[in-house]
């Protein structure tokens, strides 16, 4: 896979924890003709989800969908890169001008 997708949503909570560990288990399966959920990581009032992926924007309107329909009420973001490279891309939301995984 060519490029690394990331959705970003806001948690501190286990609550939220555990929702967006649901979420990325439906993720697995819904992306699985265009991508492979990679894991994720929780900290610092973030939860990632990294998806690898040839499609990146794709990857992301499908898994919108999926968060949509799941109503998940954490805040999302996401952008993407390159798998060696450093900067992203932003998809969501437009008004978005910085991106870091922390």
């Amino acid at each position: 896979m060519k490029y690394q997708l990331v959705l970003q949503f806001e948690a501190v909570s286990m609550e939220e924890f555990d929702r967006l560990v649901a979420l990325e288990d439906r993720l697995i399966g819904e992306l699985s003709d265009l991508a492979t959920v990679d894991g994720h990581d929780f900290g610092l009032g973030q939860f990632n989800i990294f998806v690898l992926t040839d499609a990146p924007a794709a990857s992301f309107r499908k898994a919108q969908e999926v968060v949509t329909t799941l109503g998940v009420p954490n805040v999302m973001r996401s952008a993407y890169r390159e798998m060696d490279g450093e900067d992203y891309v932003i998809l969501w939301p437009s008004s978005l001008t910085e991106f870091s995984v922390t």
